[in-house]
């Protein structure tokens, strides 16, 4: 017991390395950039920039993933009535009559009710469970282990924020040092720690930023098509089988679900999102109200292939357990 907790302790301890790492390679480039260069033409948007992405980075680590709410957990009465039952048939309709109860409109691959045997919840649309932190998180795109966090509803904007501040920092050393780097190429430099700093500077805010240049264009174009990179790998199921643009408003809508309709706050990392991340609109239900948005948006659906599903499987309630 006491060593299964010792080895608990070490493997939180280890799951904060890769953000001690990146902190310590943002305070040296601070230290070479401010201390070492002193570039002063260059300070005051060198530190507009390094206060927004140290401000993003801070509040995608330190903001909690946010659980399903308590209507979504079962009851005291019903967990004892399903945990006793031992007929599968009178489970799975103690747990249909629970889902019939709440706005759960996605399904399992073979048309089930989702269900997370270790939270002991139905699952809100586009929510997962995630193993390393051992909660269902609403809207889960991935465990990130730079920021040692779930990166879901409650942060997937401080999430966008910070790579794109993270590459303009990148962007706006590797601009200014290089025309000092250039000079120490030709040899024009004397100091020589003046020479590694600009060296090191421009390697590693050069190597960071194509890094995150693919990784903040791919986050982009899920955010324009309204997916998760949970659903881009493996789409979402509703009652009429997979649907990869289930949740795809249009390009606007889709940017005001992560950032809110509020522009001013668009670049700034406070909760503005839409929704409590429970419930997310859907394409099917827009184009219901509204069926010239079905014409409209026609065009985006000719490069999808969906298998053909039998429509009777959307009755059946099959339990998704999380293993």
């Amino acid at each position: 017991m006491a060593v299964s907790r010792g080895l608990r302790c070490c493997q939180r301890a280890f799951a904060w390395l890769p953000v001690l790492i990146i902190a310590l390679v943002v305070l040296w480039s601070y230290y070479a950039y401010v201390c070492e260069l002193c570039l002063v033409a260059y300070l005051i948007i060198f530190h507009i920039l390094f206060v927004l992405f140290v401000w993003t980075y801070w509040k995608s680590i330190f903001t909690l993933p946010v659980q399903p709410g308590k209507k979504y957990h079962m009851s005291y009465a019903d967990k004892e009535r399903y945990e006793n039952e031992e007929r599968p048939e009178v489970q799975r309709q103690i747990l249909a009559e629970i889902a019939r109860k709440l706005p759960v409109y996605t399904r399992t691959g073979n048309g089930g009710v989702r269900f997370c045997d270790r939270c002991q919840l139905i699952k809100p649309d586009r929510c997962h469970h995630c193993s390393v932190c051992a909660v269902c998180v609403l809207k889960m795109d991935h465990h990130c282990p730079w920021v040692n966090n779930c990166i879901g509803f409650s942060n997937y904007k401080f999430f966008l924020l910070f790579l794109a501040y993270s590459l303009l920092y990148c962007l706006y050393i590797a601009a200014t040092v290089f025309k000092y780097f250039i000079k120490y190429w030709t040899g024009e430099l004397t100091n020589g720690r003046s020479k590694f700093h600009i060296l090191f500077l421009l390697f590693v805010a050069v190597m960071f930023f194509v890094s995150l240049m693919f990784l903040f264009g791919y986050h982009c174009w899920l955010v324009s098509r309204n997916r998760s990179t949970l659903e881009a790998f493996s789409a979402p199921v509703f009652q009429n089988g997979p649907d990869k643009n289930g949740f795809n408003l249009g390009f606007v809508k889709n940017l005001q679900q992560v950032f809110g309709e509020e522009k001013k706050l668009w670049l700034l990392p406070v909760a503005s999102s839409q929704g409590d991340g429970h419930f997310f609109p859907m394409r099917a239900l827009c184009e219901a109200r509204n069926p010239l948005l079905a014409n409209e948006e026609q065009w985006e659906d000719d490069g999808i292939d969906e298998e053909p599903h039998d429509s009777g499987e959307a009755s059946s309630l099959v339990i998704e357990r999380e293993t």
